[in-house]
């Protein structure tokens, strides 16, 4: 800014705040930390509705309580919705500020997906304003603002690319590579159980090396640099998924260290043990699929937001389970009447039968035979049938509400990649 005083004025809505030009250049907003570089009055009034040159005050004709919870979000890093406001009101001074949906906390985000997918709006206006905002910055700060921010930029897409699936073609393309080397890692691994495969291993030694290297290098490299493009790298190394990732990759690169010492894996004890079970490990990057299936994200969702409702769900059964064993093992062998059912010798025993009443499965291995006994197992099946009930209620709502809104989500980044597409 090359004129006015060092204390610049911000009036929105009448409201007025003030800031020295160090503040404003690196203001959080982008609509104000332009003005830092603003050298004509034409310029600023490109980006504010009106500027007194004498006070050094900047107009701004918007919502002024908006931007009281803008200005919080600025100060505590927490965005949310203004009380009374309607929520695509909030969310056009948002755009309007230089903020995305992406800033809202997640509260409000599932709001603002509900709201714009009523009305099916979604990110049309986000578009617009985007679009109105790129066409009132002139040509000469466009240059340095894209040299200043490109590696930045090639990181966020990088990440985009990786991370999100649906976000262009290029990570469709990259998530569709992922997926075939997904499934052709779990035939490999379901194949080596089967009778004839260390016959066929044999035979083949260096077509099997071949395609399990492949894969997880693969599956290495993909790791690499999902954790070097990463945001935050020790959020990246807390992520069940990434966990899962590096837990069976881990087995193939420890197999492989002890093959070069000549020290074959089926000669090693327990420690042979460990390293199979971990090999069995890689059964688990079935996870990965939920990074680019609806369903499955809806599921990690769901059980995520209601592991209330599953942990009352699991005390409900606990609880019962402990009731119906302990009266089970006095009814079928703790009263001595001549008829003890070893089956029931101890309450441990008698959980197993309880467990698969409750849940109806009833496998037949285990059943009493007193009437005592009998009448107890009719009054287990119910029981267990209301228990099961009861919080499934809560669980459906909360899956048809995930469901909605990952659905919103991925509509979203449809229409970014088929604007990509077009261009």
């Amino acid at each position: 800014m090359k004129f006015g005083k060092s204390i610049c004025v911000l009036n929105v809505g009448g409201t007025r705040y003030a800031f020295t030009r160090e503040v404003i250049r690196d203001f959080p907003l982008r609509r104000v930390s332009r003005l830092h570089a603003c050298a004509t009055e034409k310029e600023v009034l490109e980006l504010c509705d009106d500027y007194d040159r004498d006070r050094n005050e900047f107009f701004f004709d918007r919502h002024a309580q908006a931007f009281v919870f803008i200005m919080l979000y600025v100060r505590s890093g927490k965005l949310r919705f203004v009380p009374g406001v309607c929520e695509l009101s909030f969310y056009t001074e948002m755009l309007y500020w230089g903020l995305e949906s992406a800033h809202l906390d997640s509260c409000c985000q599932k709001r603002l997906d509900d709201r714009m997918s009523d009305i099916g709006l979604d990110s049309l206006s986000e578009g617009d304003i985007r679009v109105s905002a790129d066409e009132s910055q002139s040509p000469e700060e466009s240059v340095p603002r894209t040299a200043l921010t490109g590696r930045a930029r090639w990181l966020e897409m990088m990440r985009k690319t990786f991370e999100e699936p649906s976000s262009s073609l290029a990570a469709q393309l990259l998530a569709s590579v992922s997926v075939i080397f997904v499934i052709v890692s779990m035939i490999m691994l379901c194949a080596s159980t089967l009778p004839d495969w260390d016959t066929a291993k044999r035979n083949t030694v260096e077509e099997h090396r071949i395609v399990e290297a492949v894969c997880i290098g693969w599956f290495t490299a993909e790791c690499i640099v999902r954790f070097l493009v990463a945001k935050d790298k020790w959020e990246f190394l807390r992520r069940p998924l990434n966990i899962i990732d590096v837990i069976a990759i881990t087995p193939y690169y420890v197999t492989m260290a002890m093959a070069r010492a000549g020290m074959p894996g089926a000669g090693l004890g327990v420690a042979g043990v460990i390293l199979r079970v971990l090999r069995m490990m890689r059964v688990f990057w079935l996870m990965k699929l939920a990074r680019h299936f609806l369903g499955l994200q809806t599921l990690g969702l769901t059980l995520r937001r209601c592991y209330r409702e599953m942990v009352m769900l699991m005390v409900f059964v606990c609880v019962a389970m402990a009731i119906y064993s302990a009266l089970a093992q006095l009814l079928e062998h703790g009263l001595d009447l001549g008829t003890q059912n070893h089956d029931y010798a101890s309450i441990p025993a008698a959980a197993w039968w309880v467990i698969i009443s409750m849940t109806t499965v009833g496998y037949g291995d285990v059943y009493p035979v007193t009437i005592g006994g009998r009448v107890l197992g009719g009054m287990c099946v119910v029981s267990g049938i209301v228990l099961l009930a009861l919080p499934i209620t809560f669980i459906y709502h909360s899956f048809v509400q995930c469901y909605h809104e990952l659905k919103v989500r991925s509509a979203r980044y449809a229409r970014s990649l088929s604007a990509e597409m077009l261009q």
